[in-house]
């Protein structure tokens, strides 16, 4: 062997030698034992998420919808694009309109969704714009067996349904608490988005207590940007654990198509109003018996709030929770049930969610000053319109005034001994009122010599007495008391 040769072996064999020495140093370094580590604990996620996702498909069901249309005079509908009805639109293509009906022959209307289902019995979960005026459904399992399913009961206002399977055995979600979930917390969106069944996108909590998107009576959304569209109403929104936290309803997009904002409603929310569904057939809401509005930044500075959040009473209706519990015109609630307040749709939702008989304890700040009130909440009445509010202001009578009750302010901004009479509000010029020396900011302690407490009482007294033959009023102004006798001429 010559001395060339020697050397390329020599040098080969130095170069594999260094090699393997590299190698071994790289693959029992700490750095590779953990990027290894690292990989295989992603793996074991991953497959644990898939193993999860599995177990939740078997209770998401696929349902389609069928509906004769008819138009007002109960005129059966034939035009294809009734496909997509007002509510699709609504949802999907906010501010666009659909197209205009026209008159035909039988058209039946075909629509989809998703649901859950909820117990072995078969009750499934979903959407009210999904089976609310359905006249037939149809659903499709995870194993492809399609049965035929009835509505249990459905509520408008908060787009939840319930509808019902024969037999049971079904396997079902868990549910879990909404109250719990966190912005940035991972979920999981199981449905049928354009009919592609068992479909799964993932996703975080974008944002929680969603209350003015507008679609909803009753709203407290979960946003996420799980991909959610049309078809996948209905389904579920999961955690990690699996368990059911929201029912997919809506998304936010200028095309009909996802645009990462999509909106669940919350499971408690959804759970309550189930259970009344399936025991009761219909939903009972809480109620309070108040007018209410948001705390803008220049309400917050009139009202002397330390910042713009809780619900301000506009009014109080006459004979309930709030008029009995002493509840005023002016309170700002600021925490319901230790919990605080941000606004008057999280407020009314809370009443609401309470339920009917349900004791509520209230942090209201009044004039400045922090007050406590323990309610027992009334049944949500069926048509509000024929609960009339505690008058704050009477309409302008005969003689030409108008009175308010009193308040606190006024108490306290005209030196007045208490807040027993009427507030005179407004006087029309040249009335006989007006030529009576009556003026705004007077107030009335009696009329026909029967004390006055309130605009209700002003407002019996005034229906019970007789414009022709007079009234008698007793007027404070500036601490001095006197006699007003309003008469109108035959």
């Amino acid at each position: 062997m010559n001395i060339q040769n020697f050397i390329k072996k020599f040098q080969t064999l130095a170069a594999i030698g260094l090699w393997a020495v590299l190698w071994f140093c790289f693959t029992t370094s700490p750095l590779y034992s953990q990027n290894k580590e690292d990989l295989e604990q992603l793996i074991r996620e991953s497959k644990t998420r898939a193993a999860l996702v599995q177990n939740v498909q078997k209770a998401v069901v696929h349902i389609k919808v069928e509906k004769i249309l008819r138009d007002s005079q109960g005129q059966p509908l034939n035009n294809p694009y009734d496909l997509y009805n007002e509510e699709f639109f609504k949802r999907f293509f906010p501010g666009i309109k659909p197209p205009e009906r026209q008159p035909g022959q039988p058209f039946r209307q075909e629509g989809m969704g998703s649901g859950t289902i909820i117990s072995q019995e078969g009750y499934i979960l979903t959407n009210h714009h999904v089976v609310g005026e359905a006249d037939q459904i149809l659903v499709k399992l995870y194993d492809g067996k399609e049965v035929r399913a009835k509505i249990v009961g459905t509520d408008p206002e908060s787009d939840i349904a319930v509808i019902k399977i024969e037999g049971d055995g079904y396997s079902a979600l868990t549910i879990g608490n909404s109250k719990e979930l966190m912005v940035g917390e991972s979920v999981i969106a199981v449905g049928n988005p354009f009919g592609l069944t068992q479909t799964v996108t993932y996703g975080i909590v974008s944002a929680k207590g969603r209350t003015n998107v507008g679609i909803n009576e009753y709203e407290n959304f979960i946003q996420t940007d799980a991909a959610i569209n049309p078809g996948n109403s209905g389904g579920p929104l999961v955690n990690l654990r699996g368990e059911i936290v929201g029912v997919n309803s809506a998304i936010y997009s200028r095309s009909g198509g996802y645009q990462g904002i999509g909106f669940a409603v919350p499971i408690n929310m959804a759970q309550r109003i189930m259970d009344d569904l399936i025991n009761k057939g219909t939903v009972s809401r809480g109620w309070l018996g108040v007018g209410i509005q948001d705390v803008t930044q220049d309400l917050a500075q009139a009202f002397n709030l330390e910042n713009a959040k809780g619900s301000l009473i506009t009014g109080v209706m006459r004979d309930t929770p709030a008029d009995r519990g002493g509840l005023q015109r002016g309170d700002v609630v600021i925490e319901l049930n230790g919990e605080e307040i941000l606004n008057s749709r999280q407020f009314r939702n809370e009443i609401a969610n309470a339920g009917a008989g349900s004791d509520i304890e209230m942090k209201v700040v009044r004039n400045s000053k922090t007050m406590y009130f323990k309610i027992n909440l009334d049944e949500r009445p069926k048509e509000l319109g024929r609960v009339s509010m505690k008058p704050d202001k009477s309409k302008e009578n005969v003689f030409g005034f108008s009175v308010t009750n009193i308040t606190q302010d006024d108490v306290n901004k005209l030196n007045l001994e208490s807040s027993n009479g009427v507030l005179i509000g407004e006087v029309k010029p040249g009335s006989l009122a007006s030529k009576e020396g009556l003026a705004a900011g007077m107030v009335i302690q009696e009329i026909n010599r029967r004390p006055i407490k309130s605009v209700s009482d002003f407002n019996q007294i005034m229906t019970e007495s007789s414009p022709v033959k007079g009234i008698l009023l007793l007027v404070v102004s500036d601490g001095n008391a006197r006699y007003v006798n309003l008469k109108q001429q035959e």
